[in-house]
């Protein structure tokens, strides 16, 4: 691990890279907890896949936007580490699979060659902020969303506030009111807003908060119409504050920010987002959106005459896959990309057409293509001629045609049934039965491995999630179709509702029927959502239901699409430290490591990350020796209240106020260096008294 101190000018990613490099070797020697050891490897884009001992690879783009530099580093590190394929996602990362854990450090200190994280890519944190594919480029946005995107990227990255959550959280930009950022689906959504205020132009935005999918799918509610832009990451930081102390921890299902909203109400946890707002490192936090980097056009492109020799699927392409952007003159070229599926032999080709014909700005889309831009007008033939030669001029992008799936039960360990090979045989039943909807904007087809809604399948018009039947003694794998879903703009949507679950090789027999279904009698313009709300989810259920008969089965519906023996339900196997080890003292030495952190913060002048850094101390030292009596606790606050009621007023611990008090001091006080200083000490009589009494305990 030498290497990295020298080659990488960033002492913190170092840092980092070194430290995930040492827990392999204790999680490998038995020392480290899998559970920890799973918690630290997740928040820096490691992710165990579905096959035994290797890893899924996350890696995080902040609102899908990579330079061609950064595509050819990656496509190097999947030749080098995986199996030579770029998967892009619906939260706008790219996934490598089948990665040794042992080459994870040395994988990533690749990326970081060329400014590309893992870091927060997984886990508890927050995770990638995404933002709409043509944000900067839109004719209809108030203004460009991608320097807040960045700032909020930048700031929470490696914030103490948000490294233990009880959960994930996703924050989305939409660069407009039509919300093609799907804002209402998230933790905290954003909508662009100007007005006027003294004659002046001011920006800000609409905000979301409580959004999510999975199983059990929730919209988010408007926390304001209008935000001020210096006011939005401070009300994010208060929020997470208030998600860090009050959210679930044991019940992993009930641990999402909609949840804890749901529990206490929205105005009790916006008063508490409120109270909260006193800690903050920031009151206002501006966004010096001037100083962004923008992306710029491309220069000395040079185009040459072609020949069209296929006119009207040129056309089509220009129609479905091409749009003039909000700068004149230029084009922006989306990508189609089946199952988000990119080989690096491809990508490399791409490459090559971006530097002569766009900007050096390839953003991945939320439905898993991508996107150029900058594309000057006359170089459309060229473009299209060379996209077609690599197999990515396909028409139809974002339309019906293009369906959003997740990696299912190829790589993940929580899929049910295939995703991926029904997503190719639903597109193949549009191509061949419903040409005409390669045009279709109304609507969208989504799926996913599993209820958990990787692939959207919530807000689908169409939706499908994988499943099985039980027939005797055998499984069939199952396809839940959902109908009804969509976004309806400016923050907000719905939810689909769950129909059918029929055998997955039905899948695509559900699909003809209703789209048939809707030619036939349909309305004339009426929308897809329309059509279903007039008659009703009992007529669907009713025109499916045949397909539910399993006394029909045949041999072939019990084996998946793309695969070729019989189907059985089955989980992944996850990583196994072989040994038992003292948990109290594995998470004892977990919180001192925090009580250091929070020395060099304070050290650094970084008042705000000392003082939460110790707050964390505080919690998981409670918590280690709450587990010591085995007293389990669900969230931080719960902790502070148990601590007191087992060791407090048994007067094992002694504390001025009762301990729930002396720790929420947070909340009471600014982010000076005199209470950091206060804190940190009063953290260290804390750990000496702690000390104490385990050893005597252990004696």
């Amino acid at each position: 691990m030498q290497s990295f101190r020298t080659e990488l000018e960033n002492p913190i990613v170092e840092k980092d890279i070194i430290q995930l490099e040492k827990s392999i070797r204790l999680f490998r020697d038995g020392t480290l907890d899998s559970e920890k050891f799973r918690s630290l490897r997740l928040a820096r884009g490691v992710y165990g896949q579905r096959q035994q001992g290797v890893q899924m690879i996350r890696i995080k783009l902040p609102y899908g936007k990579m330079s061609v530099k950064q595509m050819l580093k990656i496509s190097d590190v999947s030749d080098e580490y995986a199996i030579k394929n770029l998967h892009l996602t619906t939260r706008q990362d790219i996934q490598i699979h089948y990665v040794s854990l042992e080459r994870t450090p040395e994988l990533w200190a690749e990326l970081e060659k060329d400014n590309i994280t893992l870091r927060e890519a997984c886990g508890n944190t927050v995770r990638n902020v995404t933002a709409s594919y043509n944000a900067g480029i839109d004719p209809n946005e108030a203004f460009d969303v991608c320097p807040y995107a960045h700032a909020v990227f930048e700031y929470f990255l490696r914030n103490p506030i948000c490294q233990d959550m009880g959960r994930k959280i996703k924050i989305a930009f939409s660069s407009s009111e039509s919300d093609t950022a799907l804002t209402y689906m998230h933790d905290f959504g954003f909508i662009p807003k100007l007005k006027i205020e003294n004659g002046a132009e001011v920006r800000g935005f609409k905000v979301l908060v409580g959004g999510g999918l999975g199983s059990q799918p929730f919209l988010a509610k408007t926390a304001y119409e209008f935000l001020g832009e210096d006011l939005i990451i401070p009300f994010i930081e208060a929020s997470l504050r208030v998600f860090d102390r009050h959210g679930e921890r044991n019940t992993r299902s009930k641990a999402r920010m909609k949840f804890l909203i749901n529990k206490i109400g929205y105005d009790s946890f916006m008063e508490l987002v409120e109270k909260e707002k006193t800690a903050n490192k920031v009151k206002s936090f501006k966004i010096d959106y001037k100083n962004y980097k923008q992306t710029e056009p491309p220069t000395n492109v040079v185009t040459t005459p072609v020949e069209i020799k296929d006119k009207a699927a040129y056309d089509l392409w220009l129609e479905t896959s091409v749009f003039e952007q909000k700068q004149k003159g230029y084009y922006a070229v989306c990508l189609k990309v089946i199952n988000g599926d990119l080989k690096t032999e491809r990508a490399r080709k791409l490459a090559d057409i971006v530097k002569k014909y766009a900007a050096d700005d390839i953003r991945v889309t939320i439905n898993q293509g991508l996107i150029l831009k900058f594309v000057p007008k006359e170089a459309l033939p060229n473009i299209y001629t060379e996209l077609s030669a690599i197999g990515l001029a396909e028409p139809g992008f974002d339309k019906t045609f293009d369906i959003t799936s997740c990696p299912g039960t190829d790589t993940c360990n929580l899929g049910i049934s295939s995703s991926t090979g029904a997503t190719e045989a639903l597109e193949k039943v549009i191509r061949h039965e419903f040409p005409d909807m390669i045009k279709n904007n109304d609507i969208k087809i989504k799926i996913s491995g599993c209820m958990n809604a990787c692939g959207q399948h919530t807000i689908a018009n169409i939706g499908f999630h994988g499943s099985s039947l039980k027939v005797g003694a055998n499984t069939v794998p199952a396809l839940q179709v959902l109908l009804g879903g969509g976004t309806l703009g400016n923050g907000e949507g719905r939810m689909a509702d769950k129909v059918i679950k029929v055998p997955s090789k039905r899948g695509t027999t559900a699909l003809s029927m209703i789209l048939n279904d809707y030619e036939n009698n349909g309305n004339e313009g009426e929308y897809f959502n329309n059509y279903y709300d007039r008659l009703g989810k009992e007529y669907f259920y009713n025109l499916l239901k045949p397909l539910k008969d399993l006394t029909t089965l045949t041999p072939d519906e019990y084996i998946d699409w793309g695969h070729d023996v019989q189907f059985e339900t089955a989980i992944g196997v996850g990583e196994c430290a072989g040994v038992m080890i003292d948990l109290v003292s594995t998470l004892l030495f977990e919180a001192e490591e925090k009580l250091e952190w929070a020395k060099e913060t304070l050290a650094a002048g970084q008042y705000a990350d000392s003082i939460y850094n110790t707050y964390s101390f505080f919690v998981s030292t409670a918590k280690a020796l709450l587990i010591d009596k085995e007293v389990m606790c669900n969230t931080q606050i719960g902790i502070l209240n148990d601590f007191d009621k087992h060791y407090v007023s048994k007067g094992l611990f002694t504390f001025p106020t009762d301990f729930k008090t002396y720790v929420l001091r947070i909340n009471e006080n600014e982010p000076t260096k005199q209470f950091a200083e206060k804190f940190l000490s009063d953290a260290k009589q804390f750990v000496e008294t702690s000390k104490k009494y385990r050893e005597n305990q252990l004696a």
